[in-house]
């Protein structure tokens, strides 16, 4: 019983500021001290657990399809292995844009690159949240897993919807993902079965200024 309400508070802190509503909970716990896993859906436990089975299966599918010269031009942020310590994002201002690998749509390309973009880091009552813009929006939070890496849980909004969709609501709109360390000043969250176009989605991100 008492491990059902801990599971239910931690989602509230993440449902809560998805939600851009009101905080439902004033307690000294943040998204750094819970562990993700007693937040995260099933669906997006899965998803992040076969992370590598999605990046492999979408580089065949590009490769497959033509995409070997634009995938060599960026062989550090496509390499799955890349990955260095000092994974945690400092709050401040972003570019980004985001990779999309293996479509699952014949008759969209295998690889697409959208263009670079504004997202920010951000930190409000001790939670940090990420934020994209774009036609494809996210927003969710970042918790501590290991100095390679932490994770994402948010979701997505489109068009010009005004606030992000509660997590957990809507599978499709829900993302998951991973953020590495992989060069100087340069990371990028990796987001394996998106709900929509890809089989992998790969956000790159480097600092403004």
């Amino acid at each position: 019983m008492k491990r059902s309400i801990g599971l239910a508070l931690a989602a509230a802190i993440l449902v809560a500021g998805c939600a851009g509503g009101k905080q439902l909970l004033s307690q000294e716990e943040t998204p750094q001290d819970i562990d993700w896993r007693k937040v995260a859906t099933p669906h997006d436990r899965t998803r992040l657990r076969q992370w590598r089975q999605a990046w492999v299966a979408a580089l065949a599918m590009a490769r497959a399809a033509g995409a070997a010269e634009p995938m060599a031009r960026d062989a550090m942020l496509l390499d799955p292995d890349r990955s260095l310590p000092g994974a945690r994002l400092a709050v401040g201002r972003y570019r980004c844009r985001v990779v999309k690998l293996g479509a699952r749509d014949a008759a969209a390309p295998a690889m697409a690159t959208r263009d670079w973009t504004r997202c920010v880091v951000a930190t409000t009552a001790g939670r940090t949240t990420f934020s994209l813009d774009g036609d494809q929006r996210l927003h969710g939070y970042l918790f501590d897993d290991t100095d390679a890496r932490q994770v994402f849980l948010g979701t997505l909004a489109l068009g010009d919807e005004t606030r992000p969709m509660r997590y957990g609501r809507d599978a499709r709109r829900d993302a998951a993902g991973f953020v590495e360390r992989i060069g100087a000043a340069r990371w990028r969250l990796i987001l394996p079965y998106p709900g929509f176009e890809s089989t992998l989605d790969l956000v790159d991100i480097v600092p403004i200024g």
